[in-house]
Formats: C-alpha cells, sequence, structure tokens
C-alpha cells in the first residue's frame, strides 16, 4: 500500500519514519517549503523511546504537489486544520482509499461531510511525542494506535492495517471507536482545556482544589450526555473508568475523586497544556472538538453542560483577545459553586 501523511509534527512526523524505516511506501506532507527540503535531503531524525535514527522520504510542502494517488492518508494536522486540508487530500486518495483521522478529539463527522460516508478511519493515538525542532522529533512516551470505523464493525482490512500500523507502536482494532474517542475527548476537555484557561503545568493547576472540582463536573456532564447518545464511554488507558470515577455522593466517594486527580497531576506535573501551546504561539485551539463537542450534543439531546459551555467560551473570549491566559478565569460566576 501508498502511505501518504499530511503533517510532519511529532505525531506525524515519527509515524512516517518509523513506516519509512520498516521498508512501506511512504511520503510525507509539511507545512513550510523549507522543513519539506530538510526531510526529502537530511531525512527526519527520531529518538527516544523508539530508538536513534535518521531517515530520509520524499517530502512536500503543499498536498497539491503529490501527483500519486494514495491507498492511505495518514491525517495528523491540527484539528483547525483539518477540513481545509482534508478537502486537497481527497483528490490524491484512492477511489478504494481511506483517510486515517490521528486528529486530537472527535472529528470523523467533518472529514465524512467533505471526504463522504465510508472513507473515514477513526484512530485512537495513545502514545506521546514532541518537536525538539524542525526534523528533530522525540517519542516520549510508549502507548497505542486503536483502529476503528465509524459506522461498521471491524473488516480484514482494518486488520491487516493495524497490523501495519503496529510497526509504530502496537495497534488494535475496535468496534466501539468512538467510545475510545470519546474517553480521549474527556481527558483533554479536563486537561487540555483548563491548562489552556489558567496558563498553569498540570501539578500547579490541579493542586487547587476548585480547578479539581471543575474537572470533576466537566467529567459528570460529559458522562451524562454520553448517556443519552447510547454512547459506551471506554476505560481510558485501559485505567480511568469515567463512569465509575463519578458514581458516589459520600464523602470518601469525593476524596477517592480528588486523591486521583492529585496523583495525575503530581505523576505528569511538568505537563505543558497543547491548547495552552497554541495559544502563546497564537494560534487557535481545538476546543471546539473537545468541550464543544460536549456542548454541541448536550444541546442536540437536551443535557445541561453549563461548565463544559463556560470553559468553551472563555477559551473562546482567549481566542479572540477579549480575556487572558489567568486562573482569575475560574472566578466566572458559572464557577463559584466549585470550591
Amino acid at each position: 500500500m501508498k502511505f501518504l501523511v499530511v503533517g510532519a509534527g511529532a505525531i506525524g512526523g515519527i509515524t512516517a519514519a518509523l513506516l519509512k524505516k520498516a521498508g512501506y511506501d511512504v511520503e510525507i506532507v509539511c507545512k513550510y517549503n523549507d522543513y519539506a527540503s530538510l526531510i526529502a535531503t537530511r531525512g527526519i531524525e527520531v529518538r527516544g523511546i523508539c530508538g536513534n535514527f535518521l531517515i530520509p522520504m520524499r517530502a512536500y510542502s503543499s498536498l497539491s504537489q503529490v501527483k500519486e494517488k494514495k491507498d492511505i492518508i495518514l491525517h495528523a494536522t491540527k484539528a483547525t486544520d483539518m477540513v481545509e486540508s482534508a478537502r486537497e487530500a481527497g483528490r490524491v486518495l484512492k477511489d478504494t482509499g481511506f483517510v486515517v483521522s490521528m486528529q486530537n478529539g472527535i472529528c470523523g463527522d467533518d472529514l465524512e461531510l467533505v471526504l463522504g460516508k465510508d472513507r473515514v478511519i477513526e484512530c485512537v493515538t495513545g502514545w506521546g511525542a514532541t518537536m525538539i525542532s524542525a526534523g528533530n522529533l522525540e517519542m516520549t512516551s510508549t502507548g497505542d494506535f486503536i483502529l476503528g470505523y465509524p459506522r461498521r464493525d471491524t473488516d480484514e482490512f482494518l486488520v491487516s492495517l493495524a497490523a501495519i500500523m503496529s510497526v509504530v507502536v502496537p495497534a488494535k482494532t475496535s468496534d466501539n471507536i468512538l467510545g475510545h474517542l470519546y474517553a480521549k475527548l474527556i481527558i483533554n476537555s479536563c486537561i487540555t482545556s483548563l491548562g489552556a484557561i489558567c496558563g498553569l503545568y498540570l501539578g500547579k493547576m490541579l493542586a487547587i482544589r476548585k480547578i479539581r472540582n471543575i474537572f470533576i463536573e466537566i467529567i459528570k456532564e460529559a458522562v451524562a450526555v454520553a448517556e443519552k447518545m447510547k454512547l459506551k464511554v471506554e476505560i481510558f488507558g485501559g485505567r480511568l473508568d469515567f463512569v465509575k470515577f463519578i458514581q458516589g455522593d459520600s464523602i470518601i466517594a469525593d476524596i477517592r475523586r480528588h486523591m486521583t486527580i492529585r496523583f495525575i497531576g503530581f505523576q505528569y506535573r511538568k505537563l505543558k497544556s497543547s491548547s495552552l501551546q497554541s495559544l502563546e504561539r497564537g494560534k487557535r485551539t481545538e476546543v471546539d472538538y473537545f468541550n464543544g463537542y460536549i456542548v454541541k450534543n448536550g444541546n442536540e439531546y437536551g443535557v445541561p453542560v453549563p461548565v463544559n459551555r463556560a470553559v468553551t467560551d472563555i477559551i473562546h473570549q482567549i481566542e479572540n483577545k477579549t480575556k487572558g491566559i489567568t486562573l482569575a478565569n475560574f472566578n466566572d460566576p458559572v464557577f463559584n459553586k466549585y470550591i
């Protein structure tokens, strides 16, 4: 199969490099001419958990430069760039091909509007990476890929694709891919979005009780929406069961929730929100695919989601520069009862 990776950030770049290293036919689309030239001549330098290596491959700075149609397009752009990019990607996709959505959040609906139904494979990326500099990427944590069709069950083709992608990290298939995506969406709606609002690293942020209470309420609203959608929320990372997490109104249950969140904050205390990093670069965030997705479906199914709505609105105001990135954003009246 012929692969095209769209997006040469940390996840896209490492995925392309490891597929190429394993002998697959892979090309990559970057955002800038100099980055494409760097990859084509010097190569992508990868380090970290997956080993250290340097591998060149054919690279383009625009999808318009790609002439040969592809079997699989691994779409690894930011969700904010996804729709525009997908319009161009459809031109170089074979009639029997698929676009694999590697974005954070739940993006399949938007991609299907552009590409058509049954052309999209959803993918949960459960491993970490960072771009040290252009073409210099590090895999920072191991994990897996989970692949699934949005509207039908697993078939032999999907199993074979998972086997290929296992040269990057272990890959498996699921007939409930939306449940896996929603679980990751919930954690992004808490960690990524709240970090963008206040500007704190995760450890300092989750040391504040009010923010932990908001964290819990985001999950409660998200689970309530999922129940109305008749969506089974999968266990995140094989460990965090959001449905069980919110059960119980006793003091003991509340202490348990806060201890779990404090542990997450300690374990990943140096984590800086990716949405915060986008804001600091003057870019828009992916909040519409995190909390905004919960709000959209809350509206559709008649579920009140005031906290997710407030988080979405505040981040939009920060994007529009009518608010700053500050802890004082949590003084918004909607958060008053979460002390």
